[in-house]
């Protein structure tokens, strides 16, 4: 309540992208010490056992996880420990550090309670990320969420989603395969069949050369056809993926609250939030109904633990949460974590 009544209107008095990075620095700050982040902890972090589950071969201790692109770069993995969450993913990583797209390129449409992005993978590299993995102290389940350089053309992508598949497989506990941003030039026209099955047969067989193999997940766009997701269907069998995270940003901008003029003047981007609600869930519904044993990680337009439910209901094992952080602050979590094991109790 602090958060949305007092520490939000504040906040989102800045521009975005920089209000991001000011919170970041005071994550850090407040959470230096052992102390504080038991503090924190134990305000935050204490979880029913209810909530306990294993998906593709991992032990959660909840099922609500942070979403790729909050932590580009796997700063901040210890302290939001501390908030409750059952699983962190960083990245999105490329081989080479990367700028991104020109600033501005992060945007509220507060009305619709959504953000607006075109962020174009920016991050300080894989040998930035690794250091840093290294040194992390949580034993949180960490994703890392993998993509390639805006440089590299679509012909050699393969080689940098092995590049960072290779330096990260001892250090992460499952990867994501992002082919779903709509801020790379020309990247999601590696979730048409052909490549994207030869890229995730690579993938998958660089995984099996090792004795420990890691889940290989797959993200996906909300705006693929029925035609689409039934390609992305076949592949996950043929492939045998290990698990779908439904879904990235979408371009789609119908039924928008904010002003249509102003929604123009932002221009290209993501599209993530309570608009992406009802549009993720009928994904993640529908690749239920096809794939009746492959666990899919939800993400879009949550909010509250209601929300989370519905994801669950429809088919979903776990889900991620990001835009809903921004809005709605930290005891959104443990809110959820509470609500889903009440949940869960009464369904057992």
């Amino acid at each position: 309540m602090i958060y949305r009544s007092v520490i939000r209107p504040i906040l989102f008095r800045s521009d975005p992208e920089k209000v991001h990075y000011q919170v970041f620095s005071w994550i850090k700050k407040s959470l230096n010490s052992a102390w504080s982040k038991k503090m924190c902890a134990n305000w935050y972090a204490k979880k029913p056992n209810s909530l306990k589950r294993e998906v593709f071969g991992l032990k959660f201790d909840s099922p609500v996880g942070l979403a790729a692109g909050f932590d580009k770069d796997a700063k901040l993995i210890d302290e939001l420990a501390c908030f409750g969450f059952g699983f962190i993913e960083v990245g999105t990583v490329t081989p080479k550090a990367q700028e991104g797209n020109p600033k501005p390129r992060l945007f509220r449409l507060a009305e619709d309670q959504a953000l607006i992005n075109r962020m174009g993978f920016n991050n300080e590299g894989l040998e930035s990320m690794l250091k840093r993995l290294k040194k992390r102290k949580s034993q949180i389940i960490v994703g890392g969420n993998i993509g390639k350089n805006k440089l590299t053309p679509n012909e050699q992508a393969t080689d940098d989603y092995l590049k960072c598949f290779h330096a990260l497989k001892d250090h992460v506990d499952y990867f994501v395969v992002n082919v779903s941003s709509p801020n790379t030039p020309n990247l999601r026209e590696l979730q048409e069949k052909e490549p994207l099955k030869r890229l995730l047969t690579a993938i998958k067989a660089a995984n099996q050369a090792h004795e420990a193999p890691k889940p290989i997940l797959l993200k996906i766009a909300p705006d693929l056809t029925e035609s689409q997701l039934l390609d992305i269907v076949e592949i996950t069998k043929s492939v045998d993926l290990d698990g779908l995270i439904a879904t990235n940003t979408t371009i789609d901008r119908s039924g928008l609250k904010t002003d249509a003029n102003y929604v123009e003047k932002i221009g290209a981007g993501g599209l993530s939030g309570k608009p992406l609600q009802t549009r993720s869930t009928e994904v993640i519904r529908f690749l239920r109904s096809k794939l009746k044993q492959t666990p899919i990680i939800a993400v879009g337009g949550i909010f509250k633990a209601e929300d989370a439910i519905e994801k669950l209901e429809a088919g979903a094992q776990l889900v991620q949460i990001y835009t809903g952080f921004v809005y709605e602050g930290p005891a959104m979590i443990k809110k959820m974590n509470q609500a889903i094991a009440k949940y869960e109790e009464k369904r057992a």
